[in-house]
């Protein structure tokens, strides 16, 4: 049933809640708008024929908005830039996943003619769904390392920083926490101080403060559909330091180069080693060679997975002759230099953790244990977690239910990787994918 149309109240109606002065601004105005339109009526009826008077329209009541009237177009278009801090989703500057594509290479000798072999098109074309999946979250981490090198700073607590990178992320990848499932942050934001190599995150209640003095790694991991991106670099505040952070970015890249399909993983790590043996470090008035960090090693990615199950190693000899990288494979190739032994241990409280892959609920009596195991399998998978995520996500005083996840073998800890006391170690890394046709490093970009 239709409403009637409420009657339009007169202007004579309001004329008492008016003042004097009012209602000689309002008769102007009616007088001006009565001359334009005749005007208008004589240029458009030269000779002088009646036209209908226009109907005035009442004006609005006292208190009442005036309507504005709808611009004609389209929908209003969407953001043309990123803010800072990030917190617009990258799938709106890119329609239809056309995310930008990593930085190419063409592999050489045996494999160069793989870019026009009919064979090897069709299968890298097969794979274009993980590749924009892989783009997708590239680009978002190329987004956080230009927001991170802006951000950091002495002052800032660990939490703080850990905090800000995390949000920015979700963000941009549209995800909804507390679950990391379908996109999200792959594993905690690794923020290693000095002598600590990696595996350190701030947990809930840390106080800890960047130092000027502090040499500081970033290791951020991002994932879109379980497709890994895993990238570190190291910021000091200290030009002391440039030869460190130099030694390591310059070994990334090296061996970078070198990788490919049918590559020997040993040949990696022999040219790792060669680069960072190649640099000097003056701190204190002592010149100290600097040592590649033997026990920590690239690795490869799969679904969900961190480490797949070869390694890169970061030193000469490290491995079997006949271990090879094959077509298809996707490798983090990470580096670290250190002013100390070049050899890391596990150290200090632990924050990483992860669930093992395969893993049955065992024989676990406690409820809460029950309860924490079903929550880290719902949200995280088998990707990497901390203990600060499940304060925030309300899994409060689950340090006991935790030890006995691990105790049972289904959760593995993770804790800092510490080379001695007085040391520092830099850290350079990144994401690439041997696909049939070409090299790609999905994770680089202009801060290389």
């Amino acid at each position: 049933m239709e409403s009637e149309a409420p009657e339009l109240t007169p202007p004579e109606a309001e004329a008492p809640a008016l003042t004097a002065a009012e209602k000689k601004r309002l008769k102007k105005k009616r007088q001006k708008e009565r001359k334009k339109q005749r005007a208008l009526e004589e240029a458009q009826n030269p000779e002088g024929n009646p036209t209908p008077a226009p109907t005035e329209a009442a004006p609005p009541a006292e208190g009442e908005k005036k309507k504005r009237k709808k611009k004609k177009g389209g929908a209003r278009a969407g953001p043309t830039s990123q803010t800072n801090p990030p917190s617009v989703p990258v799938s709106q500057f890119f329609p239809n996943n056309s995310y930008p594509t990593g930085h190419i290479t063409e592999y050489v000798g045996p494999n160069a003619t793989r870019i026009s072999q009919s064979d090897c098109i069709q299968r890298d074309s097969i794979n274009e769904a993980n590749l924009a999946s892989l783009r997708q979250a590239a680009e978002v981490h190329r987004e956080l390392r230009r927001f991170a090198r802006g951000f950091v700073r002495p002052g800032l607590t660990m939490t703080e920083i850990a905090e800000a990178i995390e949000l920015a992320g979700r963000r941009m990848l549209a995800c909804e926490p507390p679950s990391h499932i379908a996109s999200g942050i792959a594993f905690p934001t690794g923020l290693s101080v000095n002598n600590i190599a990696a595996h350190w995150t701030p947990n809930g209640g840390d106080r800890t403060v960047l130092q000027s003095s502090d040499v500081l790694k970033i290791d951020i991991g991002t994932h879109v559909n379980g497709m890994v991106i895993d990238a570190a670099f190291t910021m000091s505040w200290d030009d002391k330091y440039d030869p460190l952070l130099q030694a390591s970015r310059e070994a990334t890249l090296a061996a970078i180069r070198e990788a490919g399909i049918d590559a020997r993983l040993r040949e990696l790590g022999n040219i790792t080693e060669e680069v960072i043996t190649s640099y000097e470090i003056e701190l204190d008035g002592k010149t100290i060679q600097l040592q590649p960090v033997r026990n920590l090693n690239g690795h490869s990615l799969g679904p969900y997975t961190i480490h797949a199950g070869k390694s890169v190693p970061n030193g000469r000899n490290m491995c079997s002759e006949s271990l090879r990288m094959e077509e298809g494979e996707m490798y983090a190739i990470e580096t670290f230099a250190s002013t100390g032994r070049g050899n890391v241990n596990e150290d200090l409280e632990c924050s990483h953790y992860r669930l093992e892959a395969d893993t049955g609920y065992a024989a676990l009596r406690s409820p809460k244990a029950r309860q924490l195991l079903h929550f880290i399998r719902s949200n995280y998978d088998t990707l990497a977690f901390c203990r600060r995520w499940l304060d925030d996500a309300g899994q409060d005083k689950h340090l006991l239910a935790l030890k006995s996840l691990v105790d049972s073998g289904l959760v593995c800890p993770h804790p800092p990787l510490v080379d001695v006391r007085g040391s520092y170690i830099s850290q350079h890394e990144h994401t690439l994918i041997l696909r049939p046709t070409c090299k790609e490093v999905l994770s680089r970009g202009d801060d290389d």
